[in-house]
């Protein structure tokens, strides 16, 4: 019978000492080749064979489990309060969906559970998401280099005798083949050079991306955290607050930034960013890390590529610059594109600032503030409208108008990259607005252009009739706004100026938004008052019966994979 290659026979000569060390170790290494081909295999099937959108929902649902285990079994902050399991299980979905939508008072849990929540908001962040999606594009050319991308010249015959070029000498194109003087030059084996060549540079591409990507993640954090805690030790009003919640300021500044880079929008504190609104200060270092990790990290990218492509002179850098479109990473745009992306941002936070300061400038949450810090307050809040929901005010107490504007600009707050001053291109259902019905509107799943398949395309086709069977986000939002209203319809009922129709929209786009933001719930609203009734420091949510809270996680799955569902809408016909 023959031997496995990890056990060999013992040498019969004892004379000779045998080195356990090495033998321990190339062991090792036997097993760990087959380890990494598995390794390797499962990426290549998960790039290939499994869809996007299940890879996602299934790393989202494993990790929202993992981590309602890890929040069950640590202990809270306090014993006389004890958050159930459906608070439990919600609290980690919109950690992990970076929604900050919550149904208990921050302040419960305990410096373990803040440490598993900070985990979860970094692994549910887009940015950290958008990495892990370059490692598996990665794995996807690392099984075509290995199949396609070395050229075997030892293969090829030549016409002249001169030469004998080995296969292993050449690297991926990178040496010129020599010829003969009456040797003609062969087109076919040019172009495989020269695809090969372009293949790998990139693979090679890609793969510096993801180390910009990682490079640029850690960066944030690590100096946002360090000028967060530097802050909150040289300012004793900020410093005094935490002490009095019983806060370490190394977990509140890890847990901050990271909560406002992933634009989660949770703060440890019951009162959110509120305590902290005559802090200018640290408004102001929190507000790069707004726009750092959403609407701006797609210039930001651009433009950190750009400078090492002039530092470093290296070729990947400027294959992405000329190929940003062939690199297929979402937040990698053209650099006209990436400018006129960051006008636009900047052009609705001015709109919504101005409009902000001319509603609210005498509001009372504002009242003690001089004008600077009124500034900068505004101007934090208005960003936190498109991003993580953070606030210094009580949105029950803000004007409708300004409310109506914030319901406006969250769907569009999720590093989708398509809102900006330049129009790429429009598929015709796109203008066609299904805001409204016309008498003409009809549900036609089928694309009546495309009457021509194949055998080939017959996976697309199915695949083209899935998505033409998917709703517009428009309807999306309509539908769970109605299930909230009848899971909530004996609230509503007993309860209408709490439980009102706004009320709920807000709750419902913001958690499709991924925002957080909340209008909360009040006691002086009641009609019928309760005598025990005590405003608390959590959402809106926080109020509602189980049904409504599972709804609500649905919708905070479904914004964060909205996503895969933006082309929906095409089988609806409004003409």
């Amino acid at each position: 019978m023959k031997k496995l290659a990890c056990f060999p026979k013992k040498p019969v000569d004892d004379s000779k000492p045998v080195d356990d060390f090495n033998h321990s170790s190339s062991k090792f290494s036997c097993f760990q080749r087959p380890l990494r081909g598995l390794f390797s295999s499962l990426l290549y099937f998960l790039a290939f064979q499994v869809s996007p959108f299940w890879i996602q929902l299934s790393y989202f649902t494993t990790l929202s489990l993992l981590g309602y285990l890890a929040l069950k079994v640590s202990k809270p902050r306090t014993t006389s309060f004890m958050p159930s399991d459906i608070d439990m299980f919600f609290t980690t979905v919109s950690s992990l969906t970076v929604s900050s939508m919550s149904t208990v008072e921050m302040e419960v849990f305990s410096d373990t559970q803040l440490v598993i929540m900070t985990t979860l908001m970094l692994v549910g962040g887009e940015v950290f998401t958008s990495m892990l999606r370059l490692q598996f594009m990665r794995s996807k050319y690392t099984r075509k280099a290995n199949r396609e991308n070395r050229v075997e010249l030892a293969s090829i015959d030549y016409i002249s005798s001169n030469f004998t070029i080995f296969s292993g000498q050449v690297e991926l194109g990178l040496v010129t083949l020599p010829q003969a003087q009456n040797d003609q030059p062969c087109p076919n084996i040019e172009k495989e050079i020269e695809a090969s060549h372009g293949e790998h540079l990139k693979y090679q591409s890609i793969k510096c991306l993801g180390y910009v990507v990682l490079f640029y993640l850690l960066v944030v954090h690590v100096v946002g955290s360090a000028m967060v805690a530097l802050y909150l030790n040289l300012v004793p009003s900020a410093k005094e607050v935490l002490k009095n919640k019983g806060l370490r300021i190394l977990t509140f500044s890890v847990f901050t930034v990271v909560s406002t880079f992933s634009n989660c929008g949770f703060i440890p504190t019951n009162e959110n960013m509120v305590v902290f609104k005559k802090n200018s200060g640290l408004l102001l270092v929190l507000i790069p890390l707004l726009l750092f990790g959403n609407t701006l990290f797609a210039p930001s990218l651009w433009f950190v590529i750009w400078v090492m492509a002039k530092v470093t002179r290296r070729v990947e850098f400027n294959y992405m610059l000329k190929n940003s479109g062939g690199i297929a990473y979402d937040h990698f745009l053209p650099g006209l594109y990436s400018c006129l992306l960051a006008i636009t941002v900047f052009g609705f936070i001015f709109v919504q600032f101005l409009l902000l300061c001319f509603m609210e400038w005498n509001s009372g949450d504002l009242a003690g503030l001089n004008s600077y810090q009124k500034i900068v307050g505004m101007l934090f809040q208005t960003i936190n409208s498109r991003h993580a929901g953070e606030s210094i005010f009580d949105l029950s107490n803000i004007s409708s108008a300004v409310l109506v504007l914030f319901v406006l600009m969250i769907p569009t707050s999720e590093l989708d990259n398509k809102t900006s001053l330049i129009y790429i291109h429009s598929p015709s259902w796109m203008g066609k607005n299904n805001a409204y019905l016309p008498p003409q509107t009809s549900f036609l799943p089928i694309n009546s252009g495309d009457q021509k398949t194949s055998q080939k395309g017959e996976m697309k086709t199915k695949k083209k009739y899935v998505e033409h069977l998917l709703l517009s986000q428009l309807s999306y939002l309509v539908i769970f706004v109605i299930l909230i209203c009848i899971t909530e319809r004996e609230k509503m009922k007993e309860d209408p100026l709490n439980f009102n129709v706004l009320n709920i929209t807000i709750e419902i786009v913001s958690a499709y938004g991924n925002v957080g933001f909340s209008t909360g719930y009040h006691c002086r609203l009641q009609l019928k008052p309760e005598p025990h009734c005590k405003d608390l420091c959590y959402g809106f949510v926080g109020r509602w019966s189980s049904a409504g809270k599972f709804v609500l996680m649905l919708v905070m799955f479904f914004g964060r994979l909205k996503k895969f569902s933006m082309q929906g809408g095409r089988a609806w016909k409004l003409d």
